[in-house]
């Protein structure tokens, strides 16, 4: 099992879900962050003072899929957060060791 994590820009988040749920992936945890990469942020002007926003508002959406599950998922999240812009983001893809379904107890893949 692996851990898909995406850091995605927000307005793409609706495409991005559908697009998990094309493919069959049932569950996601999304949460709104911040962060800066290559675009070390940018500067905005508001009532005429010039401010810095170092922190980019994203979304981090993260799935828990089976081993053979994991280049779909990865295809599904590109093709659905690209712009072809600075800022798209990152796919990070980790080892899952163990999930348990906290009702039923079940536990591995049966748990997703």
């Amino acid at each position: 099992m692996k851990l898909v994590t995406a850091i995605i820009k927000p307005f793409k988040l609706d495409e991005v879900r559908e697009a998990l749920a094309a493919i069959g992936v049932q569950g996601v945890t999304v949460t709104e962050v911040k962060g800066f990469g290559r675009q070390k942020g940018h500067t905005e002007l508001y009532r005429g003072a010039e401010y810095v926003v170092d922190f980019l508002p994203k979304v981090k959406v993260e799935a828990a899929v089976p081993d053979e599950r994991v280049e779909q998922v990865i295809e599904a999240i590109e093709g659905a957060a690209r712009t072809g812009k600075i800022g798209d983001g990152k796919i990070f893809v980790l080892p899952l060791e163990q999930v348990i379904r906290i009702r039923t107890g079940e536990t591995g893949v049966e748990a997703l």
